[in-house]
């Protein structure tokens, strides 16, 4: 009995090894990569190394607090404005579905606020007062061809009487007088009057020049045989007299191409104390991807973007007055593709990178230089390495602002090309004779590199894709960080998400950087699956927040320093602190983020006491709420004070 219990055993264990090892041969690869997996989790938890490569975390709202955020700002309450609109979801912009939600990331707490438009795609900007100012979006959802069943396009509609404006409503008929065939208005459209012209010497009249109009057109039934292949004169039916005389249009091919997103005009400041939208006076030009840029005088200039008819804006710029709350028209022109980099520089003029969005001509308005907006002067900055991969680049102010180098990292082709570039160049706009020289290359070409400027001087950059949208599964799970200094990249911890196409991320108060977005064309790498919008949150917490670093104190200051004049804060640290950064906070949207800057400032310790100095240049340090960070000779950060500059 027991010889054969024994060999009853010996065939099980001989069964059941060879089960396992057959189990084993069929799973090997899964039971390498879990085994594989475990060992990574392990490691990037391990003290030592999070103090040499920092740490990321996500953070995943609540289902109903989820939404496709485009748009983020940091708010002077250390909350996080994150605007949604309708997200890039036509069935959200078709059901008038827009999201715009408060964040809190020391509580965790999350709010939903009313949103009165579709700011999808809209410009921002922090203003003076510590209100955001947030102007355009989205009109109309483009169409691709093949899903355009009108045929349609852009109508000149000119006014040839000197004697008053006219105004035709939506639903206005226009008719070919060469084709006969007749296209409608979907918005109303005012004509100015036509301006008389005479001869300065001696006075004898030349002649009106027609005011003009411009209004989207589309015809009355669908069908190719609707199409006109070239110009024609229309008139406008109901219409009599002088007017029908004075009055008609003129239009190009009105076909069944693709029809571009177009733009509104509304514009409002978000409040962060009350915690809403406030509607202010719209813009003269409907603009979809505008820039906002703060000026020498504080007001706000916005450029280009995608008019109402869903063509780019032709160069008509205009300003914002935080004290009137009204726009006006710049006196001169000049135009830029969409969501262009315009950064403020200390002499009042503006810096162009070249880094856009990429809507608009490929040969117009895409070399960098120095714009001034008085004298419509530009004066192009050489020696850019891949200039024409400059769409989806990222542009940084590298701190400390005062030294006035910009680097401009990766960037692709133009529309949906799939090069890239792995480049960074810099620009020190200081010399004699300001040229670009190439920085640190990145491992891979990279479109949509979200980039941070870190209280330590450091800029951390993250993310991106190596082909349009993140096509073919080119996400590129890797994150480094630039010294400043030493003018190199060190690689730190990757990581979770990819982000490509509306990305961004945003310094926080307290040191770690935050991480929003991303909208994948295809969700596979045969492209054959429709991306998925992504909806969480990636928190990355530096190196200098791991390990036994202790972070300087800093309280007890004032709320408002005037340029020129110092403040004192308390800090048991004051004696080891090296440097105070004044940081103004990010609003970030496809990549773009001219508000971040680093600014040093001047300071003296006296025991527990830190005495710091507010730079005198106004264009350096422009109104608004800042913070103010010291960091020690580690570069270990204190948390931010908030404090404003008047």
């Amino acid at each position: 009995m027991t010889d054969r219990a024994g060999r009853r055993r010996a065939r099980r264990f001989a069964i059941g090894t060879a089960v396992v090892l057959a189990l084993a041969g069929m799973n090997g690869p899964w039971l390498y990569r879990f085994g594989t997996e475990q060992y990574h989790q392990y490691k990037i938890n391990q003290p030592e190394y999070k103090a040499a490569n920092g740490k990321w975390e996500i953070v995943e709202f609540p289902e109903e607090y989820r939404q496709n955020t485009i748009h983020a700002a940091l708010l002077r309450t250390g909350k996080v404005l994150l605007v949604a609109g309708s997200g890039n979801n036509k069935d959200n912009f078709d059901a008038k579905k827009y999201d715009t939600r408060i964040w809190d990331p020391v509580e965790g707490t999350i709010k939903k606020v009313p949103t009165p438009s579709d700011l999808f795609c809209t410009g921002h900007t922090q203003l003076a007062n510590g209100n955001l100012l947030i102007a355009g979006g989205t009109k109309r959802y483009e169409k691709l061809k093949g899903d355009v069943k009108k045929a349609g396009g852009l109508m000149i509609v000119h006014n040839e009487n000197p004697d008053k404006p006219m105004t035709l409503p939506a639903g206005t008929k226009f008719t070919g007088k060469e084709n006969g065939k007749t296209f409608v208005s979907k918005d109303p459209v005012l004509i100015p009057r036509a301006e008389k012209n005479f001869d300065e010497e001696t006075g004898r009249f030349l002649g009106n020049t027609p005011g003009y109009g411009r209004v989207y057109v589309e015809a009355q039934k669908e069908g190719a045989k609707y199409e006109t292949g070239t110009q024609d004169n229309y008139t406008v039916q109901g219409l009599t007299g002088d007017d029908a005389r004075n009055t008609y249009g003129i239009a190009e091919k009105l076909a069944l191409d693709k029809k571009d997103f177009q733009g509104i005009d509304d514009a409002f400041e978000f409040d962060p104390i009350a915690e809403k939208y406030i509607k202010v006076d719209p813009m003269k030009e409907s603009r979809w991807y505008p820039t906002l840029t703060t000026l020498s005088d504080g007001k706000i200039l916005s450029v280009s973007g995608l008019d109402d008819i869903g063509q780019l804006v032709p160069g008509k710029n205009e300003v914002y007055d935080p004290k009137t709350k009204k726009w006006t028209y710049t006196d001169k022109v000049r135009q830029f593709p969409t969501y262009p980099a315009l950064f403020l520089m200390q002499d009042g003029k503006i810096f162009y990178s070249g880094s856009n969005a990429g809507y608009g001509p490929a040969d117009e308005g895409r070399e960098p230089g120095v714009w001034d907006v008085e004298s419509n002067e530009f004066t192009k900055v050489p020696g850019l390495s891949d200039p024409d991969l400059m769409e989806t680049s990222a542009t940084v102010l590298l701190p400390p602002a005062q030294d006035e180098k910009y680097m401009v990292i990766g960037g692709g082709g133009v529309g949906e090309s799939r090069k890239a570039s792995e480049k960074t160049r810099i620009v020190d706009l200081k010399a004699d004779d300001p040229k670009f020289v190439d920085g640190p290359s990145l491992d891979k070409g990279t479109r949509y590199p979200q980039a941070s400027i870190l209280p330590n001087d450091d800029i951390l950059v993250s993310g991106g894709s190596e082909d349009y949208r993140g096509r073919s599964d080119s996400n590129i799970l890797e994150a480094r960080i630039y010294d400043t200094e030493k003018n190199e990249f060190q690689r730190v911890a990757d990581p979770l998400v990819g982000r490509n196409y509306h990305a961004g991320s945003i310094l926080l108060p307290d040191g770690r950087v935050m991480f929003f977005g991303s909208d994948s064309l295809y969700g596979d790498k045969a492209n054959t699956k429709p991306g998925e919008f992504e909806q969480r949150i990636e928190i990355y917490t530096p190196p200098y927040l791991h390990g036994d670093r202790e972070q300087p104190e800093l309280s007890d200051g004032p709320e408002t320093i005037e340029r020129g004049k110092s403040g004192t804060f308390t800090s048991k640290d004051a004696a080891r602190v090296e440097n105070v950064r004044l940081i103004r906070p990010s609003a970030s949207t496809h990549v773009t983020d001219v508000d971040q800057r680093s600014i040093a400032l001047d300071f003296k310790a006296d025991g527990d006491k830190l005495t710091v100095t507010m730079p005198e240049n106004r264009n350096l340090v422009q109104a608004g709420w800042y913070m103010l960070f010291v960091t020690d000779a580690d570069g270990t950060p204190s948390k931010a004070q908030w404090v404003q500059v008047p």
